[in-house]
């Protein structure tokens, strides 16, 4: 009996297996990651742990007991080469092949880095997406050190306050005119930048990079204005791009990522897809999620389906950032807002900002403000509107909003 396999060690494939087995199902379940560890958290990788509040032991989604007595299969620090869909094998990098009944795509993202041809490839320069990312450039971030940032992202911005906080001199430069440009509202960056600042980082927007300076180690980023920022290591966060390779050397469907319908399966009905590399239909469109709750809710899904539940996927979104000792908790989607309330909040880093299309509130972004963020994140979960001038009103109970 072939079972079930599941490319990917992250946070869907362990969701994934888990829910397998707690709904019953006995057949072989095998999970194959490139990275040589198990199943692992990556959100505390740029925070917690680079700061080393968090051992290893810690980040793992589950003991190594857990998989021993689930009957589940961990095969790391191997990678797939290969898909074999008419004899349905999965080809491993050791000349290995596995049958399987089901495959699960669960590869995740792969992060972007600066062309080779600017520096991209000099020593120093770092990515922040696995483990062994952290544990190479933990070494370089300490205090008195010059630390340059690339990119005004959450990846960026959270890897900027982990510098800070271990005492780095730090510079954060964004190309685009400012902070959080693809994916928060002016109102949003404008809380995190004044938080950044505040604490001593300084940030550069509207500056794009014309190359790193340096021959075999960047010291440093040359600005296309001609401005030179020294450094003694870069950290690169300019976005991450779906890992579809496998599945498109199978002939997958690409969109967006591995394109699925609304049950997770790929345009291969025994092959199905979830978490970062995964898109699926949602109001329209083919949306793809790059969080921890998506990865889960998917992963639990399809196992479901796998197991003939055929259900459809109808997403929740919800996504944190922790920066220095604030949080950043966000509800819903913001992807076309046309109208956008700040409402203060205690302190003076906090409050939130609410988002609204065609006169529906569709998401909230709320920093050290839990009472806006769990209010805001009930209504849109629920369907349910609330009216921009109540919200925006400090007098405004949030809580009768629910009423």
């Amino acid at each position: 009996m072939a079972g079930t396999v599941i490319i990917g060690a992250g946070q869907a494939a362990a969701s994934m297996a888990a829910r397998l087995r707690a709904l019953g199902d006995t057949r072989p379940i095998t999970v194959i990651g490139a990275e040589p560890v198990a199943p692992y958290q990556r959100p505390p990788l740029s925070k917690a742990y680079l700061l080393g509040d968090m051992a290893l032991d810690r980040l793992l989604l589950r003991g190594a007991d857990f998989w021993a007595d689930q009957d589940i299969t961990l095969c790391l620090g191997r990678t797939v080469t290969g898909i074999d869909r008419a004899g349905r094998q999965v080809l491993t990098d050791d000349g290995a092949a596995l049958g399987y009944d089901a495959l699960a795509l669960t590869t995740g993202a792969v992060p972007r880095r600066l062309p080779a041809a600017i520096g991209g490839d000099l020593g120093g320069v770092f990515t922040v997406r696995t483990l062994a990312d952290v544990d190479t450039m933990a070494p370089d971030m300490r205090a008195g050190r010059r630390l340059a940032v690339i990119g005004g992202g959450y990846i960026g911005l959270e890897a900027a306050a982990v510098g800070r906080k271990l005492g780095m001199e730090v510079t954060l430069i964004e190309a685009a005119p400012r902070i959080l440009g693809r994916v928060a509202s002016a109102e949003t960056a404008d809380m995190i930048r004044r938080l950044h600042v505040a604490q001593g980082v300084r940030i550069v927007e509207g500056a794009a990079v014309d190359r790193l300076i340096g021959t075999e180690r960047a010291e440093g980023v040359r600005l296309a204005d001609g401005r030179e920022i020294p450094a003694d290591l870069i950290v690169v966060g300019i976005g991450i791009d779906p890992d579809v390779a496998l599945a498109r050397d199978a002939g997958l469907n690409i969109d967006n990522g591995i394109a699925v319908d609304g049950t997770g399966r790929t345009s291969d009905p025994a092959i199905w897809a979830a978490g970062d590399c995964a898109s699926f239909p949602h109001d329209g469109r083919r949306l793809r999620l790059e969080s921890v709750g998506n990865a889960i809710d998917m992963g639990d899904l399809i196992a479901a389906n796998m197991l003939g539940a055929e259900k459809p996927y109808q997403p929740k979104p919800w996504f944190w950032s922790d920066q220095f000792d604030a949080k950043l908790q966000i509800a819903g989607l913001n992807a076309g807002f046309d109208q956008v309330v700040r409402r203060p909040g205690d302190g003076e880093h906090g409050g939130s900002v609410w988002y609204w299309r065609d006169g529906r509130l569709i998401a909230v972004d709320a920093l050290n403000d839990a009472r806006a963020y769990m209010v805001g994140k009930r209504l849109i979960d629920a369907g349910r509107n609330a009216a921009p001038d109540l919200v925006g009103d400090p007098a405004t109970d949030l809580k009768t909003l629910l009423k």
